[in-house]
């Protein structure tokens, strides 16, 4: 069995789940390949507001690569730029996806689970979360990509721990080096996680799209940093029906109801 993704709409939640109990979660190529399809269907369905990716089961999130391919997908020069290509561009559209992005963490979440899990916007684990990247007790290479996002989210100092040591860290260790942004009880993961995305799917979608957007944008070289782009999607934001409603509903002290546009 090579794993599956398997997604399903519940509400304003787009559920993006890693389907390889057999190995942990463990990520086949098949299953980086089949990322950017999921993503792009949720990114077009108007419905889904957030996007959860979780581990089917309740021992991982994701425990890796699938190692048991790597003879086939990553043994010579060939195969790993082959294989290193497909994960990248899974990697990179669920960093550029414009939804709010959310991995929620139970068990095992290791070496490509940490790289997935750094590239959505927020991450909520479990107290029985394990986080580690054994890199270096396999003598893989860790990409540039995914290091650095490592790197802006947890810190140079404590990718350096995580990467030279290769050892796990509990989900408290995680969220002191703000690898994680919440540590819940194990039963009650699923449910905070369903209350968080139905207040984030409460947002204004086109203030939260401008906001990942800028975000990406200021993450760039100044030299590279557009200035009129960003100026751009602020208006954007200003121009839209939900600014108008947004207005309203604090004049008329309601909840507002944001449509995207």
């Amino acid at each position: 069995m090579s794993g599956r993704i398997e997604a399903r709409r519940d509400g304003a939640i787009g559920w993006l789940v890693f389907d390889n109990p057999a190995r942990r979660n463990a990520v086949s190529i098949g299953m980086w390949q089949a990322i950017p399809k999921v993503l792009e269907d949720f990114g077009a369905d108007p419905a889904v507001r957030v996007v959860v990716l979780a581990g089917a089961g309740d021992r991982a999130f994701v425990s890796g690569a699938d190692i048991s391919q790597f003879e086939a997908q990553r043994s010579d020069p060939e195969a790993v730029q082959r294989y290193e290509s497909i994960a990248e561009g899974a990697q990179q559209r669920l960093q550029n996806f414009d939804k709010p992005t959310l991995a929620m963490i139970r068990g095992y979440c290791l070496g490509a689970g940490v790289n997935i899990a750094t590239a959505c916007d927020l991450r909520i684990a479990a107290e029985d979360a394990r986080i580690g990247i054994p890199a270096a007790k396999i003598g893989l290479g860790y990409r540039a990509s995914a290091t650095k996002n490592l790197v802006d989210v947890a810190g140079a100092a404590n990718a350096r721990e995580m990467l030279l040591t290769g050892r796990q860290f509990s989900a408290a260790e995680a969220k002191e080096m703000g690898l994680v942004h919440k540590v819940v009880d194990t039963p009650s993961l699923e449910k905070a996680t369903r209350a968080y995305c139905e207040s984030l799917a409460a947002n204004a979608p086109i203030t939260m799209r401008t906001a990942k957007r800028m975000i990406r944008e200021l993450l760039r070289s100044p030299a590279e940093f557009d200035a009129a782009q960003a100026r751009a999607w602020v208006q954007e934001c200003f121009d839209s029906a939900d600014y108008v409603e947004g207005r309203k509903a604090f004049m008329e002290k309601r909840k507002p109801l944001f449509t995207g546009k």
